[in-house]
Protein backbone atom coordinates (compact mmCIF):
# COMPACT_ATOMS: atom_id res chain seq x y z
CA UNK A 1 0.00 0.00 0.00
CA UNK A 2 1.49 3.35 -1.00
CA UNK A 3 1.83 5.83 1.89
CA UNK A 4 -0.28 8.96 1.80
CA UNK A 5 1.17 12.37 1.10
CA UNK A 6 0.46 13.23 4.74
CA UNK A 7 2.54 10.27 5.94
CA UNK A 8 5.41 11.21 3.66
CA UNK A 9 5.50 14.79 4.92
CA UNK A 10 5.51 13.83 8.59
CA UNK A 11 8.16 11.17 7.93
CA UNK A 12 10.30 13.79 6.20
CA UNK A 13 10.01 16.22 9.13
CA UNK A 14 10.89 13.51 11.64
CA UNK A 15 13.93 12.49 9.64
CA UNK A 16 15.18 16.04 9.07
CA UNK A 17 14.85 16.88 12.78
CA UNK A 18 16.40 13.56 13.82
CA UNK A 19 13.47 12.79 16.14
CA UNK A 20 12.50 9.31 14.95
CA UNK A 21 14.05 7.84 18.10
CA UNK A 22 11.87 9.99 20.36
CA UNK A 23 8.63 8.96 18.67
CA UNK A 24 9.77 5.35 18.71
CA UNK A 25 10.57 5.68 22.43
CA UNK A 26 7.10 6.93 23.33
CA UNK A 27 5.52 4.29 21.08
CA UNK A 28 7.54 1.52 22.74
CA UNK A 29 6.57 2.87 26.16
CA UNK A 30 2.91 2.73 25.20
CA UNK A 31 3.06 -0.77 23.72
CA UNK A 32 5.12 -2.01 26.68
CA UNK A 33 2.51 -0.63 29.08
CA UNK A 34 -0.21 -2.57 27.27
CA UNK A 35 1.90 -5.73 27.40
CA UNK A 36 2.55 -5.30 31.14
CA UNK A 37 -1.14 -4.65 31.74
CA UNK A 38 -1.88 -7.93 29.96
CA UNK A 39 0.64 -9.82 32.08
CA UNK A 40 -0.97 -8.47 35.23
CA UNK A 41 -4.41 -9.40 33.92
CA UNK A 42 -3.27 -13.02 33.59
CA UNK A 43 -1.61 -12.88 37.02
CA UNK A 44 -4.85 -11.52 38.50
CA UNK A 45 -6.78 -14.44 37.07
CA UNK A 46 -4.22 -16.94 38.40
CA UNK A 47 -4.19 -15.33 41.84
CA UNK A 48 -7.90 -16.12 42.21
CA UNK A 49 -7.43 -19.86 41.62
CA UNK A 50 -8.29 -21.67 44.89
CA UNK A 51 -5.22 -22.98 46.69
CA UNK A 52 -2.64 -21.31 44.45
CA UNK A 53 -1.54 -19.09 47.33
CA UNK A 54 0.05 -22.22 48.84
CA UNK A 55 2.19 -22.94 45.77
CA UNK A 56 3.31 -19.44 44.77
CA UNK A 57 4.56 -16.62 47.03
CA UNK A 58 2.11 -13.86 46.04
CA UNK A 59 2.87 -10.45 47.57
CA UNK A 60 0.46 -9.28 50.26
CA UNK A 61 -2.69 -7.82 48.75
CA UNK A 62 -1.52 -8.74 45.24
CA UNK A 63 -5.00 -8.87 43.72
CA UNK A 64 -5.84 -5.27 44.60
CA UNK A 65 -2.35 -4.00 43.71
CA UNK A 66 -2.31 -5.99 40.50
CA UNK A 67 -5.69 -4.52 39.59
CA UNK A 68 -4.30 -1.00 40.13
CA UNK A 69 -1.34 -1.67 37.85
CA UNK A 70 -3.54 -3.30 35.20
CA UNK A 71 -5.88 -0.31 35.10
CA UNK A 72 -3.16 2.36 35.23
CA UNK A 73 -0.99 0.77 32.55
CA UNK A 74 -3.80 -0.17 30.17
CA UNK A 75 -5.58 3.18 30.34
CA UNK A 76 -3.58 5.97 31.98
CA UNK A 77 -0.01 5.19 30.85
CA UNK A 78 -1.08 3.87 27.44
CA UNK A 79 -3.29 6.85 26.65
CA UNK A 80 -0.71 9.38 27.84
CA UNK A 81 2.06 7.61 25.93
CA UNK A 82 -0.05 8.06 22.77
CA UNK A 83 -0.35 11.72 23.77
CA UNK A 84 3.46 11.81 23.99
CA UNK A 85 3.70 10.34 20.49
CA UNK A 86 1.18 12.84 19.12
CA UNK A 87 2.83 15.91 20.63
CA UNK A 88 6.34 14.81 19.67
CA UNK A 89 5.27 14.30 16.06
CA UNK A 90 3.60 17.71 15.98
CA UNK A 91 6.75 19.33 17.38
CA UNK A 92 8.71 18.13 14.35
CA UNK A 93 6.66 20.45 12.14
CA UNK A 94 8.86 23.29 13.43
CA UNK A 95 11.79 23.89 11.04
CA UNK A 96 14.21 24.76 13.88
CA UNK A 97 13.18 23.19 17.17
CA UNK A 98 13.65 25.09 20.41
CA UNK A 99 14.44 23.12 23.60
CA UNK A 100 15.19 20.07 21.48
CA UNK A 101 17.10 18.38 24.30
CA UNK A 102 13.90 18.10 26.33
CA UNK A 103 12.74 15.26 24.07
CA UNK A 104 15.22 12.51 24.96
CA UNK A 105 15.08 13.54 28.62
CA UNK A 106 11.30 13.20 28.56
CA UNK A 107 11.46 9.69 27.09
CA UNK A 108 13.93 8.47 29.72
CA UNK A 109 11.95 10.13 32.50
CA UNK A 110 8.85 8.37 31.20
CA UNK A 111 10.65 5.01 31.33
CA UNK A 112 11.87 5.61 34.89
CA UNK A 113 8.41 6.72 35.97
CA UNK A 114 6.77 3.62 34.52
CA UNK A 115 9.27 1.32 36.25
CA UNK A 116 8.57 2.97 39.60
CA UNK A 117 4.83 2.59 39.02
CA UNK A 118 5.23 -1.17 38.51
CA UNK A 119 7.65 -2.09 41.32
CA UNK A 120 5.23 -1.61 44.29
CA UNK A 121 2.98 -4.30 42.86
CA UNK A 122 5.59 -6.87 43.88
CA UNK A 123 6.29 -5.53 47.38
CA UNK A 124 4.69 -6.65 50.63
CA UNK A 125 4.86 -3.24 52.28
CA UNK A 126 2.33 -1.31 50.15
CA UNK A 127 -1.47 -1.01 50.04
CA UNK A 128 -3.78 -0.51 47.07
CA UNK A 129 -6.25 2.35 46.76
CA UNK A 130 -8.97 1.54 44.23
CA UNK A 131 -10.04 5.14 43.74
CA UNK A 132 -11.50 6.37 40.46
CA UNK A 133 -9.59 7.45 37.34
CA UNK A 134 -6.01 7.08 38.63
CA UNK A 135 -6.00 4.25 41.18
CA UNK A 136 -2.79 4.10 43.18
CA UNK A 137 -0.63 1.92 45.37
CA UNK A 138 0.07 3.78 48.59
CA UNK A 139 3.85 3.61 48.45
CA UNK A 140 6.53 6.32 48.01
CA UNK A 141 7.88 4.57 44.94
CA UNK A 142 4.49 4.65 43.24
CA UNK A 143 3.90 8.33 43.95
CA UNK A 144 7.46 9.07 42.78
CA UNK A 145 6.67 7.23 39.54
CA UNK A 146 3.56 9.34 39.03
CA UNK A 147 5.48 12.58 39.60
CA UNK A 148 8.33 11.59 37.27
CA UNK A 149 5.95 10.42 34.54
CA UNK A 150 4.01 13.68 34.80
CA UNK A 151 7.31 15.60 34.62
CA UNK A 152 8.15 13.72 31.42
CA UNK A 153 4.86 14.79 29.87
CA UNK A 154 5.47 18.33 31.12
CA UNK A 155 8.74 18.49 29.18
CA UNK A 156 6.96 17.32 26.02
CA UNK A 157 4.18 19.90 26.46
CA UNK A 158 6.57 22.75 27.25
CA UNK A 159 8.74 22.03 24.23
CA UNK A 160 5.76 21.78 21.89
CA UNK A 161 4.22 25.04 23.08
CA UNK A 162 7.59 26.77 22.65
CA UNK A 163 7.59 25.62 19.02
CA UNK A 164 3.88 25.75 18.15
CA UNK A 165 3.92 29.13 16.40
CA UNK A 166 7.02 28.21 14.37
CA UNK A 167 5.47 24.87 13.42
CA UNK A 168 2.26 26.51 12.22
CA UNK A 169 4.19 28.93 10.01
CA UNK A 170 6.38 26.20 8.61
CA UNK A 171 3.56 24.25 7.01
CA UNK A 172 0.73 24.82 4.58
CA UNK A 173 -2.78 25.74 5.69
CA UNK A 174 -4.05 22.16 5.39
CA UNK A 175 -1.72 21.03 8.15
CA UNK A 176 -2.17 23.77 10.72
CA UNK A 177 -5.21 21.76 11.80
CA UNK A 178 -2.88 19.35 13.56
CA UNK A 179 -1.09 22.17 15.35
CA UNK A 180 -4.46 23.44 16.63
CA UNK A 181 -5.34 19.99 17.91
CA UNK A 182 -1.96 19.61 19.60
CA UNK A 183 -2.27 23.02 21.28
CA UNK A 184 -5.77 22.15 22.49
CA UNK A 185 -4.65 18.80 23.94
CA UNK A 186 -1.75 20.57 25.68
CA UNK A 187 -4.13 23.02 27.36
CA UNK A 188 -6.38 20.16 28.48
CA UNK A 189 -3.57 18.24 30.18
CA UNK A 190 -2.34 21.44 31.86
CA UNK A 191 -5.87 21.91 33.23
CA UNK A 192 -5.90 18.32 34.50
CA UNK A 193 -2.55 18.76 36.25
CA UNK A 194 -3.79 22.02 37.79
CA UNK A 195 -6.81 20.17 39.21
CA UNK A 196 -4.58 17.48 40.73
CA UNK A 197 -2.36 20.12 42.32
CA UNK A 198 -5.21 22.26 43.63
CA UNK A 199 -6.85 19.20 45.16
CA UNK A 200 -3.59 18.07 46.76
CA UNK A 201 -2.36 21.34 48.30
CA UNK A 202 -5.17 21.72 50.90
CA UNK A 203 -4.65 18.11 51.97
CA UNK A 204 -0.88 18.19 52.54
CA UNK A 205 -0.23 16.47 55.83
CA UNK A 206 -3.47 14.47 55.81
CA UNK A 207 -3.44 10.70 56.20
CA UNK A 208 -2.91 9.14 52.79
CA UNK A 209 -5.69 6.61 52.30
CA UNK A 210 -8.37 5.75 49.74
CA UNK A 211 -10.42 8.85 50.61
CA UNK A 212 -7.37 11.06 50.19
CA UNK A 213 -6.64 9.62 46.76
CA UNK A 214 -10.28 9.84 45.69
CA UNK A 215 -10.36 13.56 46.50
CA UNK A 216 -6.99 14.31 44.87
CA UNK A 217 -7.61 12.46 41.59
CA UNK A 218 -11.35 13.05 41.14
CA UNK A 219 -11.33 16.44 39.41
CA UNK A 220 -8.18 15.95 37.35
CA UNK A 221 -9.43 12.51 36.35
CA UNK A 222 -12.51 14.10 34.82
CA UNK A 223 -10.29 16.54 32.94
CA UNK A 224 -8.29 13.60 31.60
CA UNK A 225 -11.51 12.18 30.15
CA UNK A 226 -11.71 15.28 27.98
CA UNK A 227 -8.11 14.68 26.89
CA UNK A 228 -8.81 11.03 26.06
CA UNK A 229 -11.92 11.98 24.11
CA UNK A 230 -10.10 14.73 22.25
CA UNK A 231 -7.25 12.35 21.36
CA UNK A 232 -9.87 9.98 19.95
CA UNK A 233 -11.41 12.79 17.89
CA UNK A 234 -7.94 13.80 16.67
CA UNK A 235 -7.44 10.17 15.66
CA UNK A 236 -10.74 10.18 13.80
CA UNK A 237 -9.62 13.31 11.97
CA UNK A 238 -6.25 11.80 11.07
CA UNK A 239 -7.65 8.48 9.83
CA UNK A 240 -10.35 10.25 7.81
CA UNK A 241 -7.67 12.53 6.33
CA UNK A 242 -5.59 9.46 5.44
CA UNK A 243 -8.55 7.74 3.81
CA UNK A 244 -10.02 10.73 1.97
CA UNK A 245 -6.70 12.30 1.01
CA UNK A 246 -7.99 15.72 2.03
CA UNK A 247 -9.20 17.69 5.06
CA UNK A 248 -12.21 15.69 6.36
CA UNK A 249 -14.07 18.59 8.02
CA UNK A 250 -14.24 22.34 7.52
CA UNK A 251 -12.04 24.60 9.69
CA UNK A 252 -15.10 26.00 11.47
CA UNK A 253 -16.17 22.50 12.50
CA UNK A 254 -12.72 21.69 13.85
CA UNK A 255 -12.52 24.93 15.81
CA UNK A 256 -15.98 24.28 17.25
CA UNK A 257 -14.84 20.86 18.42
CA UNK A 258 -11.65 22.36 19.90
CA UNK A 259 -13.65 24.95 21.86
CA UNK A 260 -16.14 22.35 23.11
CA UNK A 261 -13.31 20.12 24.34
CA UNK A 262 -11.05 22.80 25.84
CA UNK A 263 -13.45 25.16 27.64
CA UNK A 264 -14.91 22.69 30.21
CA UNK A 265 -11.53 21.40 31.51
CA UNK A 266 -10.11 24.96 31.38
CA UNK A 267 -12.82 26.01 33.83
CA UNK A 268 -12.42 23.01 36.13
CA UNK A 269 -9.48 24.41 38.17
CA UNK A 270 -11.62 27.45 39.04
CA UNK A 271 -14.04 25.20 40.92
CA UNK A 272 -11.43 24.67 43.63
CA UNK A 273 -11.69 28.37 44.50
CA UNK A 274 -15.29 27.77 45.62
CA UNK A 275 -15.31 24.18 46.88
CA UNK A 276 -12.95 22.09 48.98
CA UNK A 277 -11.55 18.89 47.41
CA UNK A 278 -13.71 16.72 49.70
CA UNK A 279 -16.90 18.67 49.01
CA UNK A 280 -19.89 16.61 47.95
CA UNK A 281 -21.02 19.47 45.71
CA UNK A 282 -17.72 19.34 43.85
CA UNK A 283 -18.16 15.62 43.25
CA UNK A 284 -21.57 16.17 41.67
CA UNK A 285 -20.40 19.11 39.54
CA UNK A 286 -17.50 17.13 38.07
CA UNK A 287 -19.81 14.19 37.48
CA UNK A 288 -22.32 16.34 35.59
CA UNK A 289 -19.56 17.92 33.49
CA UNK A 290 -19.02 14.57 31.79
CA UNK A 291 -22.20 15.17 29.78
CA UNK A 292 -20.32 17.95 27.97
CA UNK A 293 -18.25 15.25 26.27
CA UNK A 294 -21.16 14.37 23.99
CA UNK A 295 -21.43 17.57 21.87
CA UNK A 296 -17.87 17.58 20.44
CA UNK A 297 -18.14 13.88 19.61
CA UNK A 298 -21.45 14.45 17.86
CA UNK A 299 -20.11 17.44 15.88
CA UNK A 300 -16.88 15.77 14.76
CA UNK A 301 -18.46 12.37 14.17
CA UNK A 302 -21.37 13.83 12.20
CA UNK A 303 -19.11 15.98 10.02
CA UNK A 304 -16.76 13.08 9.23
CA UNK A 305 -19.64 10.74 8.44
CA UNK A 306 -21.05 13.28 5.98
CA UNK A 307 -17.65 13.55 4.29
CA UNK A 308 -17.38 9.78 4.04
CA UNK A 309 -20.92 9.54 2.68
CA UNK A 310 -20.16 12.03 -0.08
CA UNK A 311 -16.85 10.34 -0.87
CA UNK A 312 -18.25 6.82 -1.09
CA UNK A 313 -21.44 7.87 -2.90
CA UNK A 314 -23.18 4.52 -2.61
CA UNK A 315 -20.06 2.42 -3.17
CA UNK A 316 -19.27 -0.66 -1.10
CA UNK A 317 -17.71 0.13 2.26
CA UNK A 318 -13.92 -0.34 1.88
CA UNK A 319 -13.21 -2.47 4.93
CA UNK A 320 -9.94 -3.58 3.35
CA UNK A 321 -8.57 -0.08 4.10
CA UNK A 322 -7.22 -0.14 7.67
CA UNK A 323 -7.80 3.60 8.19
CA UNK A 324 -11.46 3.34 7.20
CA UNK A 325 -11.94 0.10 9.15
CA UNK A 326 -10.61 1.53 12.42
CA UNK A 327 -12.53 4.78 11.94
CA UNK A 328 -15.78 2.92 11.23
CA UNK A 329 -15.45 0.46 14.14
CA UNK A 330 -14.34 3.16 16.57
CA UNK A 331 -17.38 5.28 15.74
CA UNK A 332 -19.70 2.28 16.03
CA UNK A 333 -18.23 1.15 19.37
CA UNK A 334 -18.39 4.67 20.79
CA UNK A 335 -22.03 4.96 19.69
CA UNK A 336 -22.84 1.72 21.52
CA UNK A 337 -21.01 2.93 24.63
CA UNK A 338 -22.79 6.28 24.51
CA UNK A 339 -26.19 4.63 24.19
CA UNK A 340 -25.48 2.26 27.09
CA UNK A 341 -24.40 5.26 29.16
CA UNK A 342 -27.95 6.62 29.09
CA UNK A 343 -29.04 3.85 31.47
CA UNK A 344 -26.23 3.71 34.05
CA UNK A 345 -26.78 4.45 37.73
CA UNK A 346 -23.35 3.51 39.11
CA UNK A 347 -24.58 0.51 41.09
CA UNK A 348 -24.54 -2.39 38.63
CA UNK A 349 -22.56 -3.70 35.65
CA UNK A 350 -24.27 -1.35 33.22
CA UNK A 351 -21.70 1.25 34.32
CA UNK A 352 -18.60 -0.78 33.29
CA UNK A 353 -20.51 -1.81 30.16
CA UNK A 354 -20.68 1.85 29.19
CA UNK A 355 -17.09 2.82 29.90
CA UNK A 356 -15.56 -0.38 28.51
CA UNK A 357 -17.23 0.33 25.16
CA UNK A 358 -16.05 3.95 25.20
CA UNK A 359 -12.49 2.95 26.12
CA UNK A 360 -12.58 0.32 23.37
CA UNK A 361 -13.53 3.01 20.85
CA UNK A 362 -10.47 5.04 21.87
CA UNK A 363 -8.23 1.98 21.65
CA UNK A 364 -9.50 1.09 18.17
CA UNK A 365 -8.63 4.51 16.79
CA UNK A 366 -5.21 4.31 18.49
CA UNK A 367 -4.69 0.96 16.79
CA UNK A 368 -5.43 2.58 13.45
CA UNK A 369 -3.08 5.46 14.18
CA UNK A 370 -0.22 3.12 15.06
CA UNK A 371 -0.70 0.72 12.15
CA UNK A 372 -1.46 3.29 9.48
CA UNK A 373 0.51 6.35 10.59
CA UNK A 374 2.96 6.06 13.49
CA UNK A 375 4.84 2.99 12.28
CA UNK A 376 5.25 4.29 8.69
CA UNK A 377 6.51 7.75 9.68
CA UNK A 378 9.29 6.26 11.82
CA UNK A 379 10.38 3.84 9.12
CA UNK A 380 8.70 0.75 10.56
CA UNK A 381 5.86 0.38 8.06
CA UNK A 382 4.21 -3.03 8.04
CA UNK A 383 2.12 -4.95 5.57
CA UNK A 384 -1.45 -3.87 6.35
CA UNK A 385 -2.78 -7.19 5.17
CA UNK A 386 -5.48 -9.52 6.40
CA UNK A 387 -3.92 -10.18 9.82
CA UNK A 388 -4.08 -6.48 10.73
CA UNK A 389 -7.70 -6.25 9.70
CA UNK A 390 -8.51 -9.45 11.58
CA UNK A 391 -6.99 -8.18 14.84
CA UNK A 392 -9.06 -4.98 14.61
CA UNK A 393 -12.25 -6.94 13.97
CA UNK A 394 -11.49 -9.34 16.83
CA UNK A 395 -10.84 -6.55 19.30
CA UNK A 396 -13.81 -4.42 18.25
CA UNK A 397 -16.41 -7.20 18.02
CA UNK A 398 -15.12 -8.80 21.22
CA UNK A 399 -15.46 -5.54 23.13
CA UNK A 400 -18.94 -4.92 21.74
CA UNK A 401 -20.13 -8.40 22.80
CA UNK A 402 -18.47 -8.04 26.22
CA UNK A 403 -20.04 -4.64 26.86
CA UNK A 404 -23.51 -5.72 25.76
CA UNK A 405 -23.17 -8.78 28.01
CA UNK A 406 -22.27 -6.62 31.00
CA UNK A 407 -25.19 -4.34 30.23
CA UNK A 408 -27.58 -7.29 30.06
CA UNK A 409 -26.31 -8.64 33.38
CA UNK A 410 -26.61 -5.19 34.98
CA UNK A 411 -30.21 -5.00 33.84
CA UNK A 412 -30.87 -8.00 36.08
CA UNK A 413 -29.23 -6.28 39.03
CA UNK A 414 -25.74 -7.82 38.96
CA UNK A 415 -23.59 -5.44 41.06
CA UNK A 416 -20.30 -4.04 39.77
CA UNK A 417 -16.90 -4.76 41.38
CA UNK A 418 -17.99 -8.21 42.57
CA UNK A 419 -17.14 -11.75 41.55
CA UNK A 420 -18.19 -15.33 42.20
CA UNK A 421 -21.04 -15.97 44.61
CA UNK A 422 -21.23 -12.32 45.62
CA UNK A 423 -22.82 -11.52 42.25
CA UNK A 424 -26.08 -13.21 43.20
CA UNK A 425 -26.66 -14.87 39.84
CA UNK A 426 -30.22 -16.17 39.91
CA UNK A 427 -31.87 -14.87 36.73
CA UNK A 428 -31.00 -16.68 33.50
CA UNK A 429 -30.56 -13.31 31.78
CA UNK A 430 -27.82 -12.35 34.24
CA UNK A 431 -25.96 -15.59 33.56
CA UNK A 432 -26.27 -15.17 29.80
CA UNK A 433 -24.96 -11.62 30.07
CA UNK A 434 -21.88 -12.65 32.03
CA UNK A 435 -21.19 -15.54 29.64
CA UNK A 436 -21.36 -13.02 26.78
CA UNK A 437 -18.95 -10.79 28.68
CA UNK A 438 -16.49 -13.64 29.18
CA UNK A 439 -16.58 -14.81 25.57
CA UNK A 440 -16.38 -11.27 24.21
CA UNK A 441 -13.47 -10.40 26.49
CA UNK A 442 -11.57 -13.51 25.36
CA UNK A 443 -12.06 -12.56 21.70
CA UNK A 444 -10.94 -8.99 22.38
CA UNK A 445 -7.84 -10.22 24.23
CA UNK A 446 -6.78 -12.23 21.18
CA UNK A 447 -7.03 -9.10 19.02
CA UNK A 448 -5.14 -7.07 21.63
CA UNK A 449 -2.30 -9.60 21.83
CA UNK A 450 -1.98 -9.61 18.04
CA UNK A 451 -1.78 -5.81 18.01
CA UNK A 452 0.90 -5.70 20.71
CA UNK A 453 2.93 -8.43 19.01
CA UNK A 454 2.83 -6.82 15.56
CA UNK A 455 3.68 -3.35 16.86
CA UNK A 456 6.41 -4.58 19.20
CA UNK A 457 8.12 -6.51 16.39
CA UNK A 458 7.96 -3.49 14.11
CA UNK A 459 9.26 -1.07 16.75
CA UNK A 460 12.15 -3.32 17.78
CA UNK A 461 13.44 -4.04 14.30
CA UNK A 462 15.80 -1.87 12.28
CA UNK A 463 14.44 1.15 10.47
CA UNK A 464 13.27 0.56 6.91
CA UNK A 465 12.09 2.76 4.12
CA UNK A 466 8.42 3.56 3.75
CA UNK A 467 6.85 0.95 1.54
CA UNK A 468 5.75 1.97 -1.90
Amino acid sequence: MKPSNLTEKFAECLSENDMIGEVRGWALLGISSLALAGVFAVALALSRVPGIENSFPWPLGFFEKGLVIHVVFSFVVWFLAVFGVFLTVMTTLSPNILLKGFGPQAVWAGVIGVILLAVPGFLDRSEASLNNYVPVIIDPLYYSGLVIFVAALGLVVLRFLANARRAAKGWGINHTDYIEMAVASSFIIVAALACFLLAYLPRIGDVIDARFNEDVFWGGGHALQFLNTFLMLSGWYLLAHQFLGKRPVKPLVLRTVVILCVVPPALMPLLYAFFSPDSGALVYIFTDLQYLLAPPVAVMGGAILLSLKDHLAGRKLPFDDIAFLCLFLSCMTFAIGGFLGLFVDGADTRTPAHYHAVIAAINIVFMGMFLNFVLPIIGRAIDLSRKCRVLVWLYAVGQMVASIGLFLAGGYGVPRKTAGGEQGLEAIGAKIGLYMNGVGAAIAVIGGIMFIWICARALLRKQNRIQS
